[in-house]
């Protein structure tokens, strides 16, 4: 979902401009919905979008790389990556309302101003998400502000119950 790339791109590593995807900052840390091993809206929209890639990249004998241009290229019109792309913004608004963020989920759906779109020099300042088809930096800026909110009320939550050792005093 684009919530985790949120996170991934403000946590991993870069290589260029390449993300360097590290389990221990990327994925140990990030914040999971609460019920994210059992909600089935989530499971079902998931499957949704991974049984259509899969079936897009089959029929066109089209690696990951290739289908992922593709979704990212605004010239790309094809019934197929619509769909797709469709799917995406399914998926990210089911991960959103996992959250507890059906506000957030709402605006995206239905605010032309937060809906994802294809990002460029003349509408995203970070580079990091020009050529992409995302959300805007107003979106991605809430998104994150509430991941971090998150992890930290979580963190502390842990603390409290003895789960983390306390940091060292200098």
């Amino acid at each position: 979902s684009r919530v985790h790339e949120v996170w991934t791109r403000l946590f991993a590593s870069t290589l260029k401009d390449d993300l360097n995807y590290s389990a221990s900052d990327c994925f140990a840390t990030f914040p999971f919905p609460p019920d994210f091993g059992t909600n089935s809206a989530l499971e079902a929209t998931g499957q949704a979008y991974h049984d259509h890639r899969a079936k897009l990249m089959i029929g066109r004998n089209e690696g990951l790389t290739k289908t992922s241009n593709r979704f990212h290229d605004p010239n790309e019109k094809s019934s197929d990556i619509v769909h797709l792309r469709e799917l995406h913004d399914a998926m990210d608004r089911a991960v959103l309302t996992a959250y507890g963020w059906a506000d957030l989920a709402e605006r995206i759906a239905s605010d032309p101003e937060a809906m994802p779109r294809h990002l460029n020099e003349d509408t995203e300042d970070d580079h990091k998400y020009q050529g992409r088809y995302f959300w805007p930096a107003q979106i991605r800026d809430e998104v994150l502000a509430r991941l971090l909110a998150l992890n930290a009320e979580r963190a502390e939550a842990e603390r409290l119950a003895g789960l983390t050792p306390l940091a060292s005093e200098d």
